[in-house]
């Protein structure tokens, strides 16, 4: 797993590892050649999963972080039955995120591409593999 630099180009800021982040093809090209960092400026989306322990770090402590990094958009995901995720939008030239609103069963989205996720799925065990 890469780890990337949650600021701005050529500012101070956190260092994070996220459960997942989507960033462009040449973006994760040139983290190979960078010591595996990537920049907030390169990352499309990040997710975090939250359980009952961790719900304060993923939607206050690390939504603020992302958003003053100008991370577009941050996927909160609560494996906490039903499933749900929490969409967060950064619109342009705003401070912030502005929320999607809570989704169970599947998230459609058309930006920043289009993409359906089966939210259940993320738990479910498959044939030959038993949960954890």
């Amino acid at each position: 797993m890469s780890t990337w630099s949650c600021s701005p180009l050529g500012e101070p800021g956190q260092v994070r590892r996220p459960d997942l982040v989507v960033v462009d093809v040449s973006a994760y090209e040139r983290s190979d050649t960078e010591g595996k960092l990537l920049r907030a400026s390169d990352v499309l989306i990040i997710a975090e999963i939250v359980s009952s322990g961790s719900v304060r770090m993923g939607h206050v402590i690390k939504r603020r972080e992302y958003a003053d990094a100008g991370i577009p958009h941050y996927w909160i995901i609560d494996v906490a039955e039903p499933v749900s995720l929490l969409e967060c939008r950064q619109a342009e030239g705003e401070l912030g995120y502005s929320d999607g609103g809570r989704v169970t069963g599947t998230f459609t989205t058309a930006a920043p591409f289009p993409i359906e996720l089966d939210l259940d799925a993320l738990i479910r065990p498959t044939s030959g593999r038993t949960p954890r």
